[in-house]
């Protein structure tokens, strides 16, 4: 059997917490040339670009709350009049000059409103940053699980290698005594080479994948030589409804209502435009020809804003009624994501049991009494190289179901937001 690797728990067990900001020198490994599940997301919640975005995002929303919450500011003006006229308005000897401080008094609790609107804003993030996390964390499985594949497959290939080996040896000898062909003997060197190359692709293949890999945490640099974990290691989910359940109260799903508490905000802000605002002005002016001073006192406000700003409340009314039909069709696609995931789950792992436990070690009892027959000169050279990669093509079977089993887990760990199990 090929070598099954250091176990290691494939679930997201920092998905539930993901979003929480992690210390950047919090990141260290025993052995930099082995990567671990956990090292990996540690560097993806630290390193990833995308993520780092929503760190500037949050900084840029917070800046303007604090532009928002301000109250209208105060102007200072200077007014000069019955200058350079005509008559006895010539020059400046009759200018009146008039000093004026003016401001805005908001109606409706406007100021309120923006606060309001800023912080659904700053809430709504928080859930895009969730959502988001959990996309990258569940990507970056994906990745890894291939790597892991690929490493124990390329275990397999080594077991080819020496199966094809040990024919060829045993038709070098068969040829010697005259109990075998040059033919056969040629055909016995070419299995050696065929899995040679088929180990070479593999390990070209698994250079590919570290760089996908690395590429979640932003760079372009290997810095490890392999991956740590059990590919055999995944768990029987629970009831679907139980998922589905989960799936329902996700970031995913939750998002729907921070952004319908943004939507809110926003038909209550242009509620408060209904609500005109006054100018005022309070100055003190100057009559230059009789050297005398009188206070000055204004205020403005426009006509007939309710009615302007009717079409704007219901823009947003209707981009929040919008709302409760896309959480229905997200809702839907993630039930069928979910229901994928959980049938194939389920299908690989039955699979994976039956490779396991009947498959191989029959086909490994067939080719033991196949290679002692053969030997014995009872079968033909065909029998051997048939039972040797009928084996082979099951162990490869059984690592592919492995494989998709973990992809399928980790689906459900991304969609529900939790891991299968509590066992790491």
């Amino acid at each position: 059997m090929f070598k099954q690797l250091t176990s290691c728990s494939w679930h997201l067990k920092l998905v539930c917490l993901s979003w929480l900001v992690l210390p950047v020198n919090s990141f260290a490994t025993t052995d930099q040339l082995v990567l671990t599940f956990e090292d990996a997301v540690e560097k993806t919640l630290i390193q990833n670009p995308a993520l780092h975005q929503f760190k500037l995002s949050s900084e840029r929303l917070m800046a303007e709350r604090d532009t928002h919450s301000l109250k209208p500011g105060f102007e200072i003006g200077a007014e000069l009049e019955n200058i350079a006229g005509s008559g006895n308005r010539q020059g400046i000897d009759n200018a009146e000059l008039t000093i004026a401080l003016s401001s805005v008094i908001e109606l409706g609790h406007k100021r309120q409103a923006r606060i309001s609107l800023s912080d659904a804003g700053i809430h709504q993030s928080d859930y895009e940053r969730q959502a988001q996390t959990l996309d990258v964390l569940g990507t970056m499985t994906q990745a890894f699980i291939a790597v892991l594949s690929t490493q124990v497959e390329l275990d397999l290939t080594t077991e080819s290698v020496s199966l094809s080996e040990a024919l060829y040896n045993t038709a070098h000898k068969r040829a010697q005594r005259g109990a075998g062909s040059d033919a056969q003997l040629m055909r016995a060197k070419a299995q050696v080479s065929q899995a040679k190359i088929q180990q070479e692709s593999l390990q070209a293949k698994l250079e590919r994948q570290k760089v996908s890999l690395a590429r979640f945490w932003g760079t372009t640099t290997i810095e490890f030589a392999t991956v740590a974990g059990d590919l055999f290691a995944f768990s029987q989910p629970e009831p679907f409804e139980k998922l589905y359940k989960r799936v329902k109260q996700s970031p995913a799903m939750t998002f729907f209502s921070s952004d319908e508490r943004l939507k809110d905000a926003q038909i209550a802000l242009a509620k408060t435009r209904n609500y005109a605002d006054v100018t005022w002005q309070v100055g003190v002016r100057r009559f230059e020809d009789t050297d005398d001073a009188a206070l000055t006192f204004g205020f403005s406000m426009p006509l007939n804003t309710a009615n302007r700003n009717n079409g704007q409340v219901k823009a947003a009314m209707l981009s929040r009624d919008i709302l409760p039909y896309q959480r229905q069709e997200q809702l839907i696609l993630l039930h069928e994501q979910l229901f994928n995931a959980y049938s194939q789950l389920q299908q690989f792992i039955q699979t994976h049991k039956q490779l396991q436990q009947n498959v191989i070690p029959d086909l490994e009892k067939a080719l033991r009494i196949t290679q002692d027959a053969y030997n014995r000169g009872r079968l033909p050279f065909q029998d051997r190289i048939i039972a040797q990669q009928e084996l082979l093509s099951a162990k490869k079977q059984l690592i592919e179901t492995a494989s998709a089993a973990l992809i399928n887990q980790a689906i459900i760990e991304q969609l529900t937001a939790e891991p299968l199990d509590n066992s790491f």
